[in-house]
């Protein structure tokens, strides 16, 4: 079993930054792909941005393009998720997901990943 943890969220200003950090402990840690999610009050959980753990390929949701830039430590077992100039529609609770399975998938689908955190707010001031 693979657990997540998130941290690093908080409350910024708009034009701020934040970094995330997702560890993963457990089984030996090798998924096929990692991503992050969030969730903001009344509204379904939306895709930000995925990665590729292999080859590191990333993709990223087009309203946090260049705002958004998600890197790993594979030594740690951490993913990050860097995020700068946040807007006040940012604000969220940010999840990670892992999915182990190495087959083709749909990165922004939540159905597709296996494990989760259990989330991180971030609250962007205007």
């Amino acid at each position: 079993q693979v657990q997540l943890v998130e941290s690093g969220g908080g409350l910024v200003q708009a034009g701020g930054s934040l970094r995330l950090s997702c560890g993963a402990s457990g089984r030996t840690f090798s998924p096929y792909a990692m991503g992050w999610f969030r969730q903001a009050p009344g509204k379904e959980r939306e895709f930000v941005v995925a990665m590729s753990w292999r080859c590191g390929r990333t993709h990223y949701v087009d309203s946090v393009k260049c705002r958004f830039t998600i890197s790993r430590d594979n030594a740690k077992n951490t993913v990050y998720l860097q995020m700068d100039r946040l807007k006040p529609e940012d604000a969220a609770v940010y999840y990670c997901a892992a999915r182990s399975a190495p087959k083709i998938y749909r990165e922004y689908a939540v159905e597709e990943y296996d494990y989760w955190g259990q989330g991180t707010q971030v609250t962007v001031s205007s």
